[in-house]
């Protein structure tokens, strides 16, 4: 791990090779975990990044942020305050 981000009341972690791992609480869908909107107790690997590699993650109180190595920024979770950018 290279990298760890605390939000609100859930966690993120970013690996050496560019992967995610999220935890906590996953409602408003901030873990990144797609429709499973679960709690992790354990870190669970955010498969929406598969191929790609992730170089910065941050969180929010109620979402999330990564920067791909292309230079990408995605976000994800609550944006009811427009925090993520996008619809």
């Amino acid at each position: 791990v290279v990298a760890v981000s605390a939000g609100g009341s859930h966690s993120l972690a970013l690996t050496a090779d560019g992967a995610v791992f999220t935890w906590g609480k996953g409602e408003d869908g901030c873990l990144g975990h797609g429709e499973d909107l679960s709690n992790q107790l354990l870190p669970k690997k955010v498969e929406a990044f598969a191929g790609q590699r992730v170089v910065a993650v941050s969180a929010g109180e109620y979402h999330s942020l990564a920067i791909t190595a292309d230079g990408a920024v995605w976000s994800w979770g609550d944006g009811d305050s427009g925090q993520l950018g996008h619809d």
